[in-house]
């Protein structure tokens, strides 16, 4: 009996003195809109609440400017930004975030193809280079690895102006925090998570 109170004795040390501490932090998932490498600043639009695990949705504004961890350890594999939100093949629309109005804008497609059933070892995607924007040929070819479906589709001619990170889609990033701003762990889902 001894021998378990010096036991429990330390450990609820432990747990006072992390509570005295400031306690227990946060954790908050969101797609990358933006990384700037040189200032450790990455830019997210974070997910709204789960409905579907497989398919998760990120809306929630206005973006969230969080520091990367002062630790190189502390921090995955560099996250890739893009500004593709959403590919909904069932209505024709993909959502992409506008940096000039700081919102969402749905636009609407013309399909051109659709494959079903894509994995992401499907021959079709190797070497692909995808997002594939053909300018001269007026359409974008996109995959979604949630849905497992390949879309090649055409939009007006004024979306074709827009920066190619338009059409791709940032990396999924969870990070564990204390303060709002800053990460103190952060870990990159979308090159961690094997879809």
């Amino acid at each position: 009996m001894l021998e378990k109170g010096r036991f429990i004795l330390p450990v609820a040390a432990s747990v006072m003195l992390l509570a005295a501490c400031g306690g227990f932090g946060k954790v908050n998932q969101g797609r990358v809109i933006d990384y700037d490498a040189a200032t450790g600043l990455v830019t997210l639009i974070s997910e709204a609440e789960r409905k579907n695990v497989r398919l998760m949705k990120y809306d929630v504004l206005p973006p969230l400017t969080i520091q990367v961890p002062d630790h190189p350890k502390q921090m995955g594999p560099i996250p890739r930004a893009g500004k593709l939100m959403d590919l909904d093949t069932s209505n024709r629309t993909v959502v992409i975030f506008d940096n000039t109005t700081q919102a969402f804008k749905s636009v609407e497609y013309t399909l051109v193809e659709q494959r079903e059933n894509v994995y992401t070892d499907d021959p079709a995607l190797r070497g692909a280079g995808l997002p594939k924007i053909d300018r001269a040929g007026r359409t974008i070819t996109l995959y979604s690895p949630e849905r497992r479906q390949l879309v090649k589709f055409s939009v007006p001619d004024e979306y074709f102006e827009l920066p190619p990170d338009t059409w791709e889609r940032g990396d999924e990033v969870r990070y564990y925090y204390k303060d709002p701003h800053k990460a103190l762990r952060l870990m990159n889902v979308s090159k961690t998570v094997i879809q």
